[in-house]
């Protein structure tokens, strides 16, 4: 068959077409965000609650609080514990936190960003408990029961390939099903990143890397991922669930005040990280909004605000919904 120059355009055209099309039908696969909702008055206190994920099911939310007094600030501060939050259905409210065990919360340290495991046997989180390689390190903790909130066993540091002298935290956990790659996503002030430096050789601004686990159970050479990284704070990575969006916190150019909340995308898990866009003001606020955890379904974001409303002076937790659209492909396994 002879191909004209007017068929092969028609051909291109076509082709072009479909794939803006497959491009419009990722984008539009969920609604727009709803307005924030706060936790409200039995998850949010006059203390800061922070750094909040939800297990598979939606029916367990853990959360990270520091007892602060009325006009005190987070800096410098030890005694962040890590809690839970319980409902029997994800219409049902949250009932009363309850701080985790021993094996996870320490007395005189900071334990904080609790990210459960798709099958609930394992945590990672982050803490400046003694062990560690300086600053906050991240560590892991294994139950046997899904179930028990204080069966979590003693934390294992996860060693020199991911941690070092500085500061990382707020570990997400990607565990992809096609491949069978388990990636560990985590911020980090590190030399090395596009954050600027102080004098100390400490990181002024934090920046996003990633870590594969390895068939031995332990996570390789972290890598930055220079996407998501900015010369700002870019930190709190939250991953969906079938790994193309990555939420984040960072005061990059563009934001409406302090911290803001941004996603980035991607169309497979072979590809490298859009630029990550703002979640705009029906999200974010003119105060500091970060620490996104997305949902298993992908329809729920949790995040930490200081905005008008709050109990805390400080970092409330609250919620932002949105649906499938019909047709759409954001199913999750």
């Amino acid at each position: 068959m002879k191909y004209t120059t007017k068929s092969m355009n028609l051909y291109r055209s076509s082709v072009l077409c479909a794939l803006l099309l497959a491009c419009s039908a990722y984008a539009q696969k969920f609604s727009a965000w709803s307005q924030p909702v706060n936790l409200g008055p039995v998850v949010n206190s006059a203390a800061a609650e922070f750094f909040a994920s939800v297990s598979k099911d939606g029916l367990s939310l853990y959360f990270t609080a520091a007892p602060l007094p009325v006009g005190s600030d987070m800096v410098g501060f030890d005694g962040w514990d890590i809690y839970v939050s319980k409902r029997a259905s994800t219409s049902d409210p949250w009932g009363s936190p309850q701080k985790l065990g021993p094996e996870i919360n320490t007395s005189s340290f900071s334990e904080s960003a609790p990210v459960p495991t798709v099958d609930g046997h394992t945590m990672y989180f982050a803490s400046d408990r003694p062990g560690g390689f300086g600053g906050n390190d991240i560590w892991v903790s294994h139950r046997k029961d899904n179930r028990d909130d204080f069966g979590w066993e003693a934390p294992r540091n996860l060693g020199s390939n991911v941690n070092t002298s500085a500061n990382e935290a707020s570990p997400a956990i990607f565990e992809d099903d096609e491949t069978g790659v388990t990636t560990l996503y985590f911020d980090s002030n590190r030399p090395g990143g596009p954050g600027p430096l102080t004098n100390d050789g400490a990181g002024n601004g934090t920046d996003i890397y990633s870590s594969i686990l390895g068939a031995d159970g332990t996570f390789g050479p972290a890598t930055l991922i220079p996407e998501l990284s900015t010369p700002f704070l870019d930190r709190q990575p939250s991953i969906s669930r079938n790994g193309l969006e990555m939420y984040l916190g960072s005061n990059r150019p563009g934001t409406l005040g302090g911290l803001d909340l941004w996603v980035a995308t991607r169309n497979s898990t072979s590809e490298v990280w859009s630029t990550p866009t703002n979640l705009g003001p029906g999200v974010n606020s003119s105060g500091p909004d970060a620490g996104p955890a997305i949902s298993f379904d992908g329809t729920t974001l949790y995040f930490q605000s200081v905005r008008s409303g709050n109990l805390s002076p400080l970092f409330d937790l609250y919620a932002v919904t949105r649906t499938k659209l019909k047709g759409g492909n954001g199913e999750e396994n």
